[in-house]
């Protein structure tokens, strides 16, 4: 693999942009059309795309987007440095902070929905992060 890009479906691409800049400090790069927005300031470029709720996933049908609060399977981790400063900045967004801030072993976290309703996690590592459980 040669890179990464993390593309994330919005119904409404400035709603998405102001979200994304200021919970989480991203900045806009380019504008890509009508319907895309590069977003930097994280170690991969972020690109909201504009599609309407009620739009098919894919070409041979099957689900259809929907804003809500799903669930999936992939979500973003976003690494911070102070844990209650970005939760502040997060619900001053928009997000809805879903359940208490949990301890864990490499560090602590707090999970959100954005206002499309996809989840993300805010971490704060402890001094060893990830290293405390490896080998687990």
């Amino acid at each position: 693999m040669s890179s990464l890009l993390v593309n994330i479906d919005v119904p409404d691409i400035d709603q998405g942009v102001a979200f994304y800049t200021q919970a989480l400090g991203l900045r806009i790069g380019r504008r890509l059309g009508a319907g895309c927005v590069e977003l930097l300031g994280a170690e991969v470029p972020v690109y909201l795309l504009e599609k309407s709720a009620g739009t098919r996933i894919g070409p041979a049908g099957g689900d259809t987007r929907r804003y809500d609060r799903h669930w999936s399977p992939v979500h973003l981790d976003i690494v911070v440095d102070g844990l209650e400063d970005a939760i502040t900045l997060a619900i001053a967004a928009g997000a809805i902070q879903e359940g208490d801030i949990l301890d864990a072993p490499y560090g602590r976290l707090a999970m959100f929905a954005d206002p499309f309703g996809h989840g993300f996690c805010l971490i704060q590592f402890s001094e060893r992060g990830y290293d405390a459980i490896a080998g687990e």
